[in-house]
């Protein structure tokens, strides 16, 4: 028997702008992974002139609030809710195709990735949201998720 979880009443647009809006946090989270290398307890020094006089760009870097990081968290969970029991490759390939466009790739990106042809990347992508949509109204946990059949 599936676990049930509260139920989400989101569009397909609003779904997708979640995800977009996940991997823009995602993105603006900062770079923690590896060494750190040697650091310093001295404060940064100008480098150029040009610096010096604010000739150049500066840039800022935002890093995202807890609301933020537990709106992507939440966003990267319903990923889990696009499963195919009987076809783990298709599951991947779904999920690999609704993250990536999150993310802005380019279509051409996309059909290398997964070796599909534009249109049927644009197809199973519009069915993977359409599936994503109506598991979390359904309140579906994503452990327990009951396949979808999608029509071809």
């Amino acid at each position: 028997m599936a676990k049930k979880m509260e139920p989400i009443k989101l569009t397909v647009a609003e779904v997708e702008e979640r995800l977009e809006e996940a991997a823009l946090t995602l993105k603006r989270l900062p770079n923690l992974g590896g060494p750190q290398g040697y650091k310093s307890s001295w404060p940064e020094y100008v480098q150029s002139s040009a610096t010096a006089y604010g000739y150049e760009q500066a840039t800022m870097r935002v890093t995202p609030s807890a609301k933020e990081i537990q709106r992507m968290e939440d966003a990267i969970e319903w990923l889990k809710l696009i499963d195919y029991r009987d076809d783990p490759q298709r599951t991947a390939d779904d999920r690999k195709i609704v993250w990536m466009r999150a993310e802005q790739h380019r279509w051409a990106a996309i059909q290398r990735a997964v070796g599909l042809s534009r249109s049927q990347a644009w197809r199973r992508h519009a069915a993977a949201l359409i599936t994503l949509q109506r598991r979390l109204e359904r309140g579906t946990r994503a452990s327990k998720a009951a396949p979808t059949p999608v029509s071809r």
